[in-house]
């Protein structure tokens, strides 16, 4: 099956939904109780999953529905999808930031900008930078292949997870304090997955990127549930506005768990493959 063909697009599409229901799963169980369900925002990480899985698809050519294409593809779409909809969290939605305990908007020291054109500035060069080490991450790769895999794939990580970590440090360390696990943490699941995806790619530029989104998937699934009691960051110290959510938010859970195991047990194909 080649990237052109109707069912490849379709293979692509349905990936790029479980990739963005399983993020919508894991930000409707740690936000509802304090903001309530909003079927609009659960809908959206869904359908900029599938776009964004489709259009990785259109570029990369992916030899979908081979496991190896499929766990990378996974990835590449959640990824993608955090990126965009972070920005434009960040720096382009206009919301009431009252209910937040940190600021969801680009603030500096707590204090949220409220120039739309500061921030549309501050987001396109976060962008520019972003773009940058990526591109550079891409281009860097004749110049290391002597050296052995695990470093070159821990190299990669490394880079992209620091990306991570500054972004969450920038945005959380204001109010919440320095927190040296919680900064390392990112680095350490980016590499950890370099190491894994690594095998299955060696695209330094798909390594990259799926590395980011598997970091996110595996550091908010420990975050929302297995500490459901603490609350995220963000609404740390505030009221639980929705209780019923509580005992409604439980009804996804197997979904949620349903796609982690799909994403293992193709993960665990892809690799058998490659010894």
């Amino acid at each position: 099956m080649t990237w052109h063909n109707p069912e490849s697009v379709l293979v692509a599409a349905v990936v790029g939904m479980l990739s963005g229901t399983h993020t919508a799963i894991w930000g409707m169980y740690g936000d509802a109780i304090h903001e309530g369900f909003e079927a609009r925002r659960f809908a959206r990480s869904v359908i900029v999953g599938i776009l964004a899985a489709v259009a990785i698809q259109s570029v990369l050519r992916l030899t979908v529905p081979h496991a190896g294409a499929l766990v990378m593809l996974f990835g590449l779409a959640y990824g993608v999808e955090r990126g965009i909809v972070e920005v434009w969290k960040t720096f382009i939605r206009v919301e009431d930031q009252a209910k937040y305990t940190i600021p969801m908007q680009f603030s500096v020291r707590r204090v949220p900008v409220a120039s739309r054109r500061v921030r549309f500035v501050a987001g396109a060069g976060y962008v520019i930078v972003v773009s940058v080490c990526l591109w550079a991450i891409s281009r860097i790769q004749p110049a290391v292949a002597r050296l052995p895999l695990p470093l070159r794939a821990s190299l990669v990580g490394l880079v992209v997870g620091a990306i991570v970590a500054l972004g969450g440090a920038w945005k959380d360390a204001p109010t919440e304090g320095f927190d040296r696990r919680k900064f390392f943490r990112s680095p350490l699941l980016t590499v950890a997955f370099a190491l894994v995806l690594a095998q299955l790619t060696d695209s330094y530029l798909q390594l990259a990127i799926a590395a980011i989104g598997y970091e996110r998937a595996t550091a908010e699934t420990y975050k929302k549930f297995f500490f459901p009691a603490k609350p995220p960051g963000k609404f740390a110290g505030r009221p639980i506005r929705f209780p019923d959510m509580l005992r409604r938010r439980r009804y996804l859970v197997p979904v949620y768990v349903a796609i982690w195991a799909w994403v293992l047990g193709v993960g665990t194909l892809a690799l058998s493959a490659t010894r």
